[in-house]
């Protein structure tokens, strides 16, 4: 027995001894991932010596001898701090992420991969200028040095069980394809979505139900739209024609949620895998994916210089997707000879995305313009493997595309492709469509490497923002001489023929692109005598520059009004006015809501009593974390939308399975109208009357707030139905980790309808307050932190002050530590 024992504990100490040996090794795995932060490191390729500084949050200021040098550097700190990131966003636009990560990203790439952005982002290499060749070629080798200074691959790699791929000059024009799929429609489903609601519905109802606008416009240029009329019965009497056809979820059911699919939920495969890969293309909320920005002029500033605001609104993951950085060279046409940029970065580009080079400040915003089409294609069966072209019949080219799986037999795909673009499923009349995108042009793609960065004054930089090749947004700026203004950064197609709204043939070339607006051709709204400038995703002009952009899907403007409002509200501003902007949480467009809940609820029986206590007593106006009043209205508002679309378009959902009316952002004005004016003939026959689904609809409300719930309806606040989830991609593979690799759990105010926006993982992606040439008294702050390690000092503590809305400095700070980069 005793020989028993010690030979157990012999055992057990030697498990005891290789526990620790695995610990320790892991653990220095993992700090051999992190970067070098101070010291010398040689970095082949430089002209000179590049002085990196850091300050107490990890911001580099870059300080070179020219550009090619500190394009050198910068991708060397990219890749030091966040080469997981940047290889996940390259592998997202090729469609080669089951490759790294296996199986369940296949229906990811297999979707992506009719694009072909691969071989779109190398031949758009081979068209960049000598100059822009020579800053892409810098930065691609500084990344790859700054992947083999690594003592260890990221640990990312050594979860994965795989070795990082070197970084290529065509990876950074994916990165900035990535962002294409981020923010516009890659698939036209909007487009589809009007398209089945034209064959289906009469006009009046595609109208009604597809607003070019509502009485929530807050645009720049122009008055609001009116919603328009309800059709009458001798139009569209839906009730008859549906009679014992109910279509609306019944009472005590959970009804679809129009705004999101709830965290957690799988849904598609394709949906799936991108939650869990970490990129989600804000399919999980299309009113969420958007930004703030806003200009004030000179003349309404505390100190006689205009001021810039801008917050973009992405899914937030860990690390962040920017990369602040200040980044300095020689440049005889800048002032004082040194040209600086200051701002966030994009992991993967050597290029600042919003922020400041001295002379010009700038920001985003998503335009929701129309930056795409479906070509609906003429085919003949007695010509197999062909369509119809304005130059005759053509067959379809055919790419066979391999898809590698980590861990399993690679897949095949065969793309096929037109003269216009891919094609996409046949519709739900089996009709054959291709896909016509500006992100399919190699030659507007190869003029995003340096965008903006030289450019001395607001009619500069409007010149070099129209007709870049980006996602097209609303970019808001000011300039040292104290212009503002407004005009779109991307490439807008010159359509002739159509509006390019729904569907149509283009097979006999009345309808087509005729290439690229000119500059001239570019909507602009310079200096207005207001002295201020706004965009929030909604509509911003009308009348010709309104049909140049098109219709996207815009928002419904209730950001951007409260914006609006605020901006004419006062005076006099200093940046931390503009600030108070960005972090209002008022929610306006629920206010209505609120009333028609209460008058619902009026004289109702005692088993609704508390939900009307709640909702009259506790209402504040704020999308507030601890307001149970703000969530029941809420909840309220997608119960009712839910079960009047259902009904409403219930021909559309019978004709196309894939029928998606979420993509219609203003779809709140036509329910709006529906649910005040309460025409009998577009009211489900399970129903007796509005006020009946009304109130079913309130029940309703009582029922899902108390779903597998303990407590009263109370305890149901809005922070425990709009949580907060910041991870880490990998997070969910390895979940004892998770505490380590996200962001800790806080309850945080706003939604997609409030200036401040928190809807799950959606917020502000950053926050910026500048003015050109006044950079040292500007602010800036966002989620997560600088690194993507998390042993790193600089994984999350850029967090709490992005969290608490507290200013940090738009510069970096003092030094902390110093790197110098030489030859």
């Amino acid at each position: 027995m005793r020989t028993l024992l010690r030979l157990l504990a012999a055992l057990l100490a030697l498990l005891l001894v290789a526990s620790a040996a695995v610990v320790f090794w892991g653990r220095a795995e993992l700090r051999g991932s992190l970067p070098q932060l101070e010291g010398e490191r040689r970095l082949p390729g430089l002209s000179a010596p590049v002085a990196v500084r850091r300050d107490a949050l990890g911001i580099p200021a870059v300080h070179a001898a020219t550009r090619a040098d500190a394009a050198r550097a910068t991708g060397f700190l990219h890749a030091q701090d966040r080469f997981f990131q940047m290889d996940l966003s390259r592998r997202r636009a090729a469609g080669e992420l089951a490759a790294l990560v296996g199986p369940r990203a296949v229906p990811v790439d297999r979707e992506i991969r009719i694009h072909r952005f691969r071989a779109e982002a190398q031949r758009a290499v081979a068209l960049l200028s000598p100059e822009d060749r020579e800053v892409l070629d810098a930065y691609t080798a500084g990344v790859n040095a700054g992947l083999q200074a690594l003592g260890t691959p990221p640990f990312e790699y050594l979860l994965l069980r795989q070795a990082p791929v070197p970084w290529r000059p065509d990876d950074t024009l994916l990165v900035v394809l990535t962002m294409f799929v981020t923010l516009q429609d890659d698939d036209g489903s909007y487009e589809a979505a009007l398209g089945t609601m034209r064959d289906v519905l009469p006009a009046p109802m595609v109208d009604l139900l597809a607003p070019q606008g509502s009485e929530w416009d807050a645009p720049l240029a122009g008055p609001a739209f009116a919603t328009p009329p309800i059709p009458g019965p001798e139009v569209y009497d839906l009730r008859s024609k549906r009679a014992g056809k109910p279509a609306a979820p019944r009472p005590g059911a959970q009804p679809p949620n129009f705004d999101q699919v709830r965290l957690g939920d799988g849904g598609s495969d394709v949906a799936g895998g991108r939650w869990a890969l970490g990129v989600d293309d804000g399919d999980r909320d299309a009113a969420a994916i958007g930004s703030n920005s806003f200009v004030v002029a000179g003349r309404l500033t505390e100190d006689g210089r205009p001021l810039v605001a801008n917050d973009m609104h992405l899914s937030i993951r860990v690390p962040n997707t920017w990369y602040r950085a200040s980044i300095e060279w020689t440049d005889s046409s800048a002032p004082g000879g040194r040209r600086r940029l200051a701002g966030v970065t994009l992991p993967g580009v050597p290029a600042m995305v919003v922020g400041s080079n001295g002379q010009v400040a700038w920001g985003f915003t998503n335009t929701y313009a129309d930056w795409s089409d479906i070509v609906l294609l003429e085919t003949d069966a007695a010509r197999p493997g062909s369509y119809l072209t304005p130059e005759g019949w053509r067959e379809f080219e055919r790419h066979d595309e391999r898809i590698e799986v980590a861990g399993a037999e690679a897949e095949r795909l065969t793309v096929r492709w037109t003269i216009w673009g891919p094609l996409l499923d046949p519709d739900a009349r089996g009709r054959a469509r291709a896909y016509r995108w500006v992100a399919h042009s190699a030659e507007r793609l190869a003029a995003s490497i340096r965008p903006l960065e030289a450019a001395r004054s607001i009619d500069e930089a409007f010149d070099e923002a129209n007709g870049m090749g980006t996602p097209g947004q609303n970019i808001v700026a000011a300039d040292t001489a104290g212009r503002i203004g407004w005009s779109v950064y991307g490439s807008i197609p010159r359509r002739v023929g159509f509006d390019g709204r729904i569907p149509a043939s283009w097979a006999d070339g009345s309808k087509r692109w005729d290439g690229w607006l000119s500059d001239a051709e570019y909507p602009r709204i310079v200096d207005p005598k207001d002295g201020r400038v706004w965009t929030a995703n909604a509509r911003v002009v009308d009348g010709e520059m309104l049909a140049r952009l098109g219709d996207g899907s815009y928002e419904i403007g209730s950001r951007a009004r409260i914006i609006r409002d605020r901006l004419f509200a006062r005076e006099r501003f200093g940046a931390g006015d503009l600030l108070a902007i960005q972090l209002d949480t008022r929610a306006e467009f629920l206010s209505r809501w609120r009333t028609l809940l209460l008058d619902t609820l009026a004289g109702a029986g005692s088993g609704r009593a508390e939900l009307r206590d709640l909702v009259e007593r506790g209402w504040t106006g704020q999308a507030d974390p601890d307001s149970a009043a703000y969530r029941l209205v809420r909840v309220f508002r997608e119960t009712v939308s839910a079960r009047v679309i259902a009904f409403v378009l219930s021909e559309c959902a019978d004709a196309d399975p894939a029928f998606n009316y979420t993509t219609v952002r203003r779809r709140d004005a036509a329910i709006w109208r529906l649910v005040t004016e309460q025409p009998f003939h577009l009211l489900d026959p399970q129903y007796g009357s509005w006020a009946e689904m009304l109130l079913a609809a309130a029940d309703d409300t009582i029922a899902q707030s108390m779903r597998d719930r303990r407590g009263s309806l109370g305890d149901r606040v809005w922070s425990e139905y709009n949580v907060t989830a910041f991870r880490h991609p990998l997070s969910g593979a390895v979940p004892f980790f998770a505490r380590w690799l996200d962001m800790p759990y806080t309850p945080l105010p706003g939604d997609v309808y409030t200036p401040r926006v928190h809807w799950g993982s959606i917020g502000a992606s950053e926050r910026m307050i500048v003015s050109p040439g006044r950079e040292a008294d500007g602010m800036m702050h966002m989620p997560t932190g600088q690194s993507g390690h998390p042993l790193s000092p600089f994984y999350a503590n850029s967090h709490a002050a992005w969290v608490a809305g507290e200013p940090t400095p738009f510069l970096p700070g003092a030094p902390r530590y110093t790197l110098t980069l030489i030859p």
